[in-house]
C-alpha cells in the first residue's frame, strides 16, 4: 500500500510547490532559478496585498497560495493566487476555546500544508481542518487543549497519504498520523520522556525504502515508521526546548537544539533571598515579578498553584544544560543509535528559532545579532563566520536556499541576499519596513513573504508590479 501513496502524492505535488513549512520536507531549499537579488516595495515587486496577522508561514501547492491568520475569535484559512496576488477564498472557524498565549505566540502560528490541492491548517484552540481548492470544509479533527505554557507553533504536514501532526507540551507529546482524505487517526506516538518544543516532522527514505517520520523532543531525537507508527530508533540529544525541523540531507539528518553548559538560571536559595518577603521558602508572582525572568513564571511554576517551589525552580535551572548544540548525524538503524552515529556536534552560534539550511553540501544558519555562519556539512567545521551587515537585530524567519543565494530575513524585516559559498558574501539587504516572523516561501522563480501587515510577491521585473488589500 505504502508504494502507491507515494506515487499518488508524487503526482498530486509539483515541483515548483512550497507544500509545507521550509517547503520540500522542511529542506528550505528550491531548484528555482533567476531569484532576484534587488527588491523592495519599488522594485522587482510583482505585486503586494494585505493579510490578517499571524507568524504562520505561506505554503503553495498547483495554483493555491495558502495563509493561516485569526483576528479576535475567527481562526482564519485563506487562498491567494500566486500569480495575480488576488485572494480567492477565505473561511472562518469561530473558536470555542481561547488558551492563554506568551506575548511571543499568536492563535494562528503554525503553517499550513497543502497536498498540491487541498491544504490542512491546525489551530492550537480547534485542532486541524482541512479545505479542498474551493474552499470547501472537507472535514475537521479536534485536538486539544495544550498544555505549553509558550503556546503552540508546529503545524501539520503531508506525506504520503497522511497528515502527520505533532503536538508539544509539558505532559504526553504525541505524533499523529491522520487519514488525508477523511481526518481519522490512524496511528499516534506518545513520548516516552517530558517534552516541550516546537519542532515540525520531517521525513526520511530508508535504503530498504521504509519511509519514517524523523521528529525531536527535549532529551531524544526519533525515527517512526511512517506506515504503523511503531519508533524504529532513537538517539539521545537535549537541550533548551528545539524548535524548527530535522534538516534531512542524503542520508544525513541535523538537528538543532540551544542550551547551556551551565544552568542559565541562579540557585534558588539566591533569589529567595532575594525576594521571598514573607519567608515561607516559595516564590509567588507577585514576589517574583520584579526580576527580569517573571514573563517565565508561568513556565517555571508547572502545577500551576502561583508558588514557584525549590523543585520547581530546579527543573527549570537544568534545562537546556547538556548535550545541545547543532548535531549531525548519520541516519539509519534500529533501537537506541550508538554515539558513533553522532558525526559532529557545534556549539558555537547556535540560532534558537531560525533552522538550519543545507545547499550544495554546506551548512549555513543564522541568528540574533546577524551571524551568518557557514559549516563545512561533512566534518563540522566552520569555514567562514561574520555578520550580515545592514539585517543586524532578532531573527524569527528561517533561511531558504536558491539559485545559488541564501535569504535571511530579521524581524525588522531587511532581507540579506547572501552568496552561496564555503566564503559566503553579501550581495544585497533589502528592507521592506515592515516586520517579518514567516519563513518565505520559493516558487516558479519568485520569493513570497508574509509581513506583519501584508503578503508580497517578488520576480522578475518584466512583469507589472501590482498593489491591492
Amino acid at each position: 500500500m505504502l508504494p502507491l501513496l507515494i506515487l499518488l502524492a508524487t503526482a498530486i505535488l509539483q515541483a515548483e510547490d512550497w507544500p509545507r513549512f521550509r517547503g520540500p520536507n522542511g529542506t528550505g531549499v528550491s531548484d528555482a532559478t533567476g531569484l532576484p537579488v534587488e527588491f523592495d516595495a519599488g522594485k522587482n515587486m510583482l505585486w503586494r496585498v494585505e493579510v490578517p496577522f499571524a507568524k504562520s508561514s505561506p505554503v503553495i501547492g498547483g495554483e493555491c497560495l495558502f495563509l493561516t491568520a485569526s483576528q479576535g475569535e475567527k481562526l482564519i484559512t485563506m487562498c491567494v493566487d500566486p500569480v495575480a496576488g488576488k485572494a480567492r477564498w477565505r473561511r472562518e472557524i469561530v473558536r470555542t476555546r481561547a488558551a492563554k498565549l506568551f506575548k511571543a505566540n499568536d492563535p494562528a502560528s503554525p503553517t499550513p500544508s497543502t497536498d498540491g490541492q487541498n491544504v490542512y491548517a491546525f489551530f492550537a484552540d480547534l485542532g486541524v481542518v482541512s479545505y479542498g481548492p474551493d474552499g470547501n470544509e472537507r472535514w475537521r479533527l479536534p485536538l486539544g487543549p495544550f498544555d505549553n505554557f509558550y503556546g503552540m507553533s508546529v503545524g501539520p504536514i503531508y506525506a504520503n497519504g497522511r497528515i502527520l501532526m505533532y503536538c508539544h507540551q509539558l505532559g504526553t507529546s504525541t505524533l499523529y498520523a491522520v487519514d488525508a482524505n477523511s481526518g481519522k487517526v490512524m496511528w499516534k506516538a506518545d513520548r516516552k520522556e517530558p517534552n516541550l518544543g516546537w519542532v515540525t516532522p520531517a521525513v526520511y527514505r530508508t535504503p530498504e525504502g521504509e519511509c519514517q517520520a524523523v521528529t525531536m523532543g527535549s532529551a531524544t531525537v526519533n525515527g517512526y515508521s511512517l506506515e504503523t507508527g511503531e519508533e524504529r530508533w532513537s538517539a539521545r540529544q537535549s537541550g533548551e526546548a528545539p524548535i524548527g525541523v530535522p534538516v534531512i540531507y542524503k542520508d544525513t539528518a541535523v538537528f538543532t537544539s540551544n542550551g547551556y553548559d551551565q544552568p542559565w538560571l541562579p540557585t534558588f536559595a539566591s533569589v529567595l533571598a532575594k525576594y521571598d518577603t514573607n519567608k515561607d521558602g516559595m516564590l509567588s508572582r507577585e514576589e517574583f515579578a520584579q526580576d527580569e525572568a517573571a514573563m517565565h513564571f508561568g513556565y517555571v511554576d508547572t502545577n500551576k498553584d502561583g508558588q514557584m517551589s525549590e523543585q520547581e525552580w530546579n527543573a527549570a535551572r537544568a534545562s537546556g544544560v547538556g548535550d545541545y548544540g547543532v548535531v549531525a548525524r548519520n541516519l539509519g538503524g534500529k533501537g537506541p543509535l550508538p554515539d558513533s552515529t553522532m558525526r559532529w556536534r557545534l556549539k558555537r552560534n547556535v540560532p534558537y528559532a531560525p533552522a538550519p539550511v543545507i545547499y550544495k553540501d554546506i551548512l549555513y544558519m543564522v541568528k540574533d545579532g546577524g551571524i551568518l555562519t557557514s559549516v563545512d556539512l561533512k566534518t563540522g567545521e566552520i569555514l567562514k563566520q561574520g555578520r550580515a551587515g545592514g539585517a543586524l537585530g532578532e531573527y524569527f524567519s528561517s533561511p531558504v536556499a536558491g539559485d545559488g543565494k541564501i535569504y535571511t530575513a530579521n524581524e525588522a524585516g531587511k532581507i540579506a541576499v547572501i552568496k552561496a559559498d564555503a566564503q559566503w558574501e553579501v550581495l544585497a539587504v533589502n528592507d521592506l519596513h515592515e516586520e517579518i516572523y514567516a519563513t518565505p516561501a520559493i516558487s516558479n522563480g519568485k520569493l513570497y513573504y508574509r509581513t506583519r501587515e501584508a503578503l508580497y510577491c517578488f520576480g522578475p521585473s518584466t512583469a507589472k508590479a501590482n498593489s491591492g488589500k
